[in-house]
């Protein structure tokens, strides 16, 4: 007699391997392409909520040497259209009104990330740093507003929402496995009522045409 272990193991291989198959079917294929753009809205909401948020930074010179001990934060407005910055104490999380500087997002040129960064571009810094720098390339005269994210998750969601706010694609990693985790549970979902019922890998073909259509009726 099998063991609970074992039952559960055969089960969960069972699972998955009924999964895989209907992730390949093309009703499912077709499900998935017409969930992806809710989705991706969803992403791109929380993305955005992140930025209002706001987030705290290290300060890095404008050759891209850390300034030791020195933090700064930046947000962006409720109205999604300013972000607000200036320098703050480690550990403290600003109100708009209590971060002097601004940036239309109107104003924003473009977004340039890793050596593309002006201030990353004449340095030796490491890799890892240089994989976490982002920039504001303003239209005017202003200076880029240069950032260093603490982790990948963060420089993800800030690249992210800011390509959002710019009318572009998210491409980032986390954005990819947001998808995936975001479109299986959908899907799932959508199938709860389909359990036990084996889904074709391709549409039934159309019935033939009936040799008349007597059994139509105009009404009046």
């Amino acid at each position: 007699m099998l063991t609970y272990s074992e039952i559960m193991n055969l089960w969960q291989q069972e699972q998955s391997t009924r999964e895989e198959w209907e992730s390949q079917a093309r009703p499912i294929i077709e499900l998935r392409e017409q969930v992806t753009p809710e989705i991706m809205d969803l992403i791109q909401q929380q993305r955005v909520q992140f930025l209002c948020e706001g987030t705290l930074f290290t300060k890095y010179s404008a050759k891209g040497h850390r300034i030791k001990d020195k933090f700064w934060y930046c947000r962006l407005s409720p109205s999604q259209k300013v972000f607000h910055y200036g320098d703050c104490e480690e550990n403290a999380t600003p109100s708009l009104e209590e971060l002097p500087h601004k940036l239309p997002v109107i104003e924003i040129r473009s977004l340039a990330t890793g050596r593309e960064c002006p201030y990353m571009k004449d340095t030796r810094k490491a890799k890892s740093t240089a994989s976490l720098a982002f920039s504001l390339i303003p239209d005017s005269n202003q200076e880029p507003l240069n950032f260093v994210a603490s982790n990948e998750k963060i420089f993800d969601y800030w690249t992210d929402g800011i390509n959002a706010l710019l009318g572009k694609k998210m491409v980032s990693k986390e954005t990819k496995n947001d998808l995936e985790t975001l479109l299986s549970m959908e899907i799932k979902l959508r199938l709860l009522d389909t359990e036990g019922v084996d889904i074709p890998e391709s549409p039934p073909p159309l019935p033939k045409e009936p040799p008349n259509f007597d059994f139509c009726y105009e009404f009046k």
